[in-house]
C-alpha cells in the first residue's frame, strides 16, 4: 500500500519518528490551509481552514504499508490523545473513488493519504477561526521564547504556503520574508 502524507507546517521541517521514505513533493493538492491554530507551544500554526484560500499543500511517501501504523505514527507526532476522534483525517482511494483528492492521489498511484486534521483554534476554543486583527493582535503581544517560537515557525514554512495572513505578518511584522 503506496500511503502519502500531506502537510502544511512544521511536519515538513520536523517530522520526528514519521518514516518519510521519499522527498517532499511540492505538488500536493491545493488546500484551504492559513496561519489559524495556536498550537501546544505558543505558535501560529497553519491548518485547513473553511475561511482560507486554497495554497498547494506538500506530500510525502511514508515508509509503511500499513494505514492504521501510518495514523498512529502521525498521531504521536502530533500528539493527539487516542479520545480525540477528529485529530487525524485518512482517505483510501479506489478505482471509484470520485472527487479532487481521488484524482490527486490516482494520478500518483497512491492507495492512502493522511493528514493532520486538528482545526482552528483560537482563544482557547477549538474550532474558532481568528481574525487577521485577532492574528496580528496575540502575535505582537507574544513575548520571551513563546514569541520567538512563533516567528521561527512561521519563518520556516515553505514558501508556497503564501497565504493572506502570513502575507499581512510578513508586511506588518517582518516574519517570514
Amino acid at each position: 500500500m503506496n500511503i502519502a502524507w500531506l502537510a502544511w507546517g512544521s511536519l515538513v521541517w520536523k517530522p520526528g519518528a514519521l518514516q518519510v521514505c521519499s522527498p517532499w513533493h511540492t505538488d500536493g493538492p491545493a488546500l484551504p490551509v492559513e496561519l489559524c491554530r495556536v498550537g501546544d507551544g505558543g505558535e501560529l500554526a497553519t491548518a485547513i481552514c473553511l475561511n482560507a484560500p486554497a495554497v498547494p499543500s506538500l506530500w510525502a511517501l511514508l515508509d509503511t504499508t500499513s494505514l492504521d501504523d501510518a495514523c498512529q505514527a502521525l498521531r504521536e507526532r502530533e500528539q493527539i490523545p487516542h479520545s480525540r476522534d477528529d485529530g487525524i483525517g485518512s482517505f483510501i482511494c479506489s478505482d471509484r473513488s470520485t472527487g479532487v483528492l481521488a484524482q490527486w492521489a490516482r494520478e500518483r498511484e497512491l492507495d492512502a493519504v493522511i493528514w493532520t486534521a486538528l482545526p482552528p483554534r483560537f482563544a482557547g476554543i477549538e474550532a474558532r477561526i481568528p481574525t487577521i486583527d485577532d492574528v496580528l493582535d496575540y502575535l505582537q503581544n507574544l513575548t520571551g521564547e513563546v514569541r520567538i517560537h512563533a516567528r521561527e515557525y512561521i519563518e520556516q514554512l515553505p514558501q508556497q504556503l503564501d497565504t493572506p495572513y502570513r502575507d499581512v505578518i510578513r508586511r506588518s511584522l517582518g516574519w517570514g520574508g
